[in-house]
């Protein structure tokens, strides 16, 4: 137990998670979503090989014994990447960063669905609120009449909950994968994967133009670097933050993002949310507070009833 040092870690991976977001906000005004991808999961190969590697847990990384879960994972993952990073080629980084948030919130169900673990009221009723939080947020676009201008908005939002059940969806796969497969080969072929579906795009170029990939100048070139960088370092900090603390106690610390989203959302591209997100966000990161609450409340009876009963002396 090192709890300082977890949540440094999770803060960290929270603030690299937000900068990756911000380059693919910049990155996806002239770039394919596929090219974007591609950097993303090729370069973030890199910091996993070399910290595996001075670990000795590289043979570990590649080793596998369910080589089709990883697939399906990653399939799973692919669809995730490309509706989070076309969600936040349209969207404000705040707003893309708030939707995703009730990714956790579609894990209580899909866990009860396809895992058929017990959910009870108290986490029922936070996936309710949940999604209340989503519509609030979506409520000024219920109106088509009024934004029929803004369409690019409209598909954004629809590739932000896409990505969020995508992402839940993942979560669900990995909890599967956990029973036998280490965290680093977990980490390792989920971005092998995901570059390998990014590479696929570049010939669908030329039946498609808008899907073309671009000759990147140097400036673009080292975002796209830094975006595999960040993502990789920021997945790697993030399952580090869970080795030193309990999930519980870590996990509320992912809502540190939407800090980071505002901040580099206003600085570098003059974003401001609405109250409607502020509010919805509000309420979608209550919920999910809820449930971390709640789980820890659990886990603390689970603890007592192992222990048993206090003895006399």
């Amino acid at each position: 137990m090192n709890v300082i040092k977890a949540i440094a870690l999770k803060v960290m991976s929270a603030l690299l998670f937000a900068v990756m977001s911000a380059l693919v906000r910049f990155l996806g005004e002239s770039y394919p979503v596929g090219q974007i991808v591609f950097y993303r999961s090729a370069i973030a190969i890199l910091p996993v090989v070399v910290i595996y590697a001075w670990r000795n847990e590289l043979a570990a990384a590649v080793r596998t014994l369910r080589p089709l879960g990883h697939v399906g994972r990653g399939l799973i993952s692919i669809c995730g990447m490309f509706c989070n990073f076309s969600a936040l080629a349209r969207l404000p980084i705040v707003d893309a960063t708030a939707i995703s948030f009730a990714a956790p919130l579609i894990t209580v169900a899909f866990a009860a669905i396809f895992l058929k673990e017990r959910v009870r009221i108290y986490r029922w009723s936070a996936v309710i609120v949940g999604f209340t939080g989503i519509l609030v947020m979506l409520g000024p676009h219920f109106d088509l009449g009024s934004h029929a201008g803004a369409a690019a908005t409209t598909l954004g939002l629809g590739f932000a909950i896409g990505g969020a059940f995508c992402n839940a969806g993942s979560v669900i796969q990995t909890r599967r994968l956990t029973e036998t497969e280490t965290t680093s080969s977990i980490v390792f072929y989920f971005s092998l994967i995901c570059a390998l579906a990014g590479l696929v795009t570049l010939p669908l170029s030329w039946l498609l133009p808008e899907l073309a990939w671009r000759v990147p100048t140097w400036p673009e070139l080292a975002a796209l670097v830094t975006v595999g960088l960040c993502g990789g370092l920021a997945h790697i900090l993030l399952t580090e933050s869970y080795r030193w603390a309990p999930a519980s106690l870590v996990a509320p610390f992912d809502y540190t993002a939407m800090v980071w989203a505002f901040l580099l959302g206003y600085f570098f591209f003059n974003e401001l949310p609405t109250i409607f997100v502020f509010s919805g966000a509000a309420i979608i990161a209550g919920a999910g507070l809820l449930v971390i609450w709640r789980e820890r409340q659990l886990g603390l009876q689970r603890v007592r009833a192992a222990e048993g009963p206090p003895t006399g002396t």
